[in-house]
């Protein structure tokens, strides 16, 4: 199974709003990191579009070729956002509007009906949904049961203890991917995957569909440029 590679342009975005102009382009920067080999393309608006902005997701519609996702916490302007959009994917992330990056996943007991109401109304639109979510069985359970399509297994712990112990930061993440698999539910992974800890992470859940990676990507591109470290990714997901 092919792991697809969804680069988050975020950052690119953070770098453009800094000097209030148009440089670097949002657009033709994911223009080209399809170009170079990506297979998808992730943002993540929030309310104060301190980095990707509301306008810039109507203007990647219609020019990312691959899959366009879009993540977020399921607000009105948010929504009202993808329903006009209709990316081909819509993850929904539980992070309040004042954190500085995502670091949790998903209560999806005690959000058990925010969640069937806005993954219905996404579903009726024709949009894939996928849950920001931690290793925990039951959350995984919650998702199913809300409706998710998929879910993107919060990797940001992996990746603190990777160093320390492989085998001991996979391992629950094994065991979820194998269990939302065997459950009928795809999975995504993101937060802090590089390429230092990408190829270990896609060898040990051989389920898993995309991983969405921006930051270290993007930091990784200022030294070796975004084409040679699309391909370097690529090289850690298909060796």
């Amino acid at each position: 199974m092919k792991t697809r590679l969804s680069v988050n342009i975020n950052k690119i975005a953070l770098l453009r709003n800094a000097r209030n102009s148009n440089l670097p382009n949002v657009v033709q920067f994911a223009k080209d990191c399809e170009r170079f080999g990506a297979e998808g393309i992730t943002i993540h608006p929030r309310p104060d579009e301190r980095h990707i902005r509301y306008q810039d997701a109507y203007d990647l519609k219609p020019v990312v070729s691959t899959e366009f996702n879009i993540e977020g916490y399921p607000g009105k302007r948010f929504m009202a956002m993808v329903r006009e959009v209709k990316p081909h994917q819509c993850t929904l992330v539980p992070d309040p509007p004042d954190v500085l990056t995502s670091n949790a996943g998903w209560d999806t007991l005690s959000n058990e009906s925010l969640l069937k109401d806005i993954i219905g109304e996404l579903k009726e639109a024709g949009i894939r949904v996928s849950l920001f979510i931690e290793t925990k069985r039951k959350m995984i359970e919650g998702a199913l049961k809300v409706g998710a399509d998929r879910i993107e297994l919060y990797t940001g712990p992996y990746a603190a203890n990777y160093a320390n112990n492989n085998e001991a930061a996979i391992s629950d993440y094994r065991k979820a991917a194998e269990f939302a698999t065997a459950v009928g539910l795809g999975v995504n992974a993101g937060h802090d995957l590089n390429l230092d800890n990408l190829k270990y992470f896609n060898q040990e859940i051989p389920s898993l569909l995309e991983v969405s990676i921006g930051h270290a990507l993007v930091a990784d591109a200022l030294y070796y440029g975004i084409e040679n470290t699309i391909q370097m990714y690529q090289k850690r997901l298909h060796p």
